[in-house]
């Protein structure tokens, strides 16, 4: 968790506020790639994509 501060911390010094839409958009994708391990959901992913 003192990652995501310590990098919290960074983008707000540094200015670097367009990372926030890559960030989120790993998130969700490393979420899909969760979720479509062996759920239910699986196959609706799948036709998504």
């Amino acid at each position: 968790m003192s990652f995501v501060i310590e990098f919290w911390k960074f983008l707000r010094v540094r200015k670097k506020y367009w990372l926030f839409p890559i960030i989120i958009v790993l998130a969700l994708f490393g979420g899909l790639i969760i979720l479509s391990q062996g759920s239910a959901v699986a196959p609706f992913i799948y036709t998504i994509f």
